[in-house]
């Protein structure tokens, strides 16, 4: 039964040893897609990569973690009984899986913080690329409002509008539109919002 248990606790250790290094290359790839300069389906699709293998860490550290407090458990009964019912050779057997159980634990533990915190940084990625989307939204509808209203006034069918009759009054309310848009944009770059 001791050799069994040492079997489990091996492949324990090294499934989560596959699982850190899963986590560490996924967040590189996020990390790195984030910084560089490349088209937005390729950074999106390592993001949707990374939050895929943060999933299955967080999965796959659960599971091996609720093994390893059973294992615990049960090497902790065995271990408390006397010395007449396990033998001496296997007493140094069990304090040893006792301690690489607790170990592992502690790794699995270390694994779920990390992969919190790398499951933050990618959402707080995506937060800031999603924020610039809407503040281009925001500075385009800003820009289009008061040519928009120009347009409107100017649209109305009223008989007394003097500029009807004046023969710049087309492309005086066409340039008055463009000013209109242009200096919104220009006051955003100059205040840094863009």
């Amino acid at each position: 039964m001791l050799h069994l248990f040492e079997q489990v606790v091996d492949r324990l250790a090294d499934i989560l040893e596959r699982i850190g290094s899963d986590m560490d290359r996924a967040s590189q790839t996020a990390f790195r897609s984030a910084r560089a300069k490349t088209k937005a389906t390729a950074r999106d699709a390592d993001l949707k990569d990374t939050l895929i293998t943060l999933g299955q860490v967080g999965e796959v550290t659960t599971r091996a973690s609720e093994t390893l407090l059973g294992l615990s458990r049960i090497l902790t009964f065995v271990g408390a009984e006397k010395a007449t019912t396990v033998r001496k050779e296997n007493q140094a057997v069990i304090k040893t899986l006792v301690r690489d159980v607790r170990s592992l634990v502690e790794h699995a533990t270390f694994l779920n913080s990390k992969a919190q915190f790398l499951l933050d940084a990618v959402l707080g990625i995506i937060n800031v690329e999603q924020t610039n989307i809407i503040k281009t939204f925001t500075v385009a509808s800003v820009a289009l409002m008061p040519p928009t209203l120009i347009a409107s006034i100017y649209g109305m069918n009223f008989d007394i509008m003097p500029e009807l009759h004046w023969p710049l009054g087309y492309p005086l309310a066409l340039a008055l539109m463009v000013v209109s848009a242009v200096l919104p944009i220009l006051y955003f770059k100059r205040k840094g919002w863009l």
